[in-house]
């Protein structure tokens, strides 16, 4: 999708989707806010088609949902979701993060440690939401060299899914959060000793899902 004009800058349909999205994944706009074109489109100083192009997009992302003789609202994500979005984000962030590894720089790792030291010091006065927005930070230190756009595409769309929840998956079980920094430390340590793909591949779709086992664990209504 080109989301750029021919000058270059962002277009429209770009800004509204990326300012709706921003307010979904921080939570401003939460489960069932009405999402008012018009309203939306005079914030951003523009006409009510590209807002409408970014809520179909928003909608196809699963964000958001239109509703009969309501409109568009924003959607939650119910636990048999959640279930379904970390059990696909486990195959593709496996996959990206492996296909990154080869290309992961000096300078990302320095980076991903620096964010992982900053999660461990995290757990002492523990911020679920803070320590959720540092894990996708580190996380992204990894992938985000992925040279397959169509895999780095889907992974982002899992993420953002993830981030319609509104809340961290650490709040419910924050226990999980230290062997997230110890995995996260086992994961650099393949990275920098340059493990074959496959190792890679394995450590972080074993990684995801533990933390999905965590969550089931303490939901187990989930897998029914």
């Amino acid at each position: 999708m080109n989301t750029s004009s021919k000058d270059g800058t962002v277009s429209k349909a770009e800004q509204a989707y990326q300012t709706v999205q921003s307010k979904i994944a921080s939570g401003e706009y939460g489960p069932g806010y009405r999402l008012v074109l018009g309203r939306i489109a005079a914030d951003l100083g523009c006409s009510a088609v590209p807002v409408r192009e970014a809520i179909r997009r928003l909608e196809a992302e699963g964000l958001v949902r239109f509703e009969r003789n309501v409109g568009a609202t924003v959607t939650g994500i119910d636990p048999t979701e959640y279930l379904y979005t970390m059990q696909t984000l486990s195959l593709v962030e496996g996959y990206a993060t492996a296909l990154s590894a080869p290309l992961v720089t000096a300078e990302d790792l320095a980076n991903a440690k620096a964010i992982n030291a900053e999660m461990r010091d995290c757990l002492e006065h523990f911020d679920p939401v803070r320590f959720t927005a540092l894990n996708r930070d580190f996380h992204s230190a990894l992938f985000t060299n992925c040279p397959n756009p169509h895999i780095l595409d889907l992974v982002h769309r899992g993420w953002n899914r993830l981030g319609a929840l509104r809340s961290s998956t650490f709040s419910y079980v924050p226990g999980r959060a230290q062997d997230s920094v110890a995995e996260h430390e086992h994961l650099l340590e393949l990275i920098e000793a340059k493990a074959d793909a496959g190792t890679v591949e394995a450590a972080a779709r074993a990684h995801r899902i533990a933390t999905l086992d965590a969550y089931l664990k303490h939901t187990p209504s989930t897998t029914s």
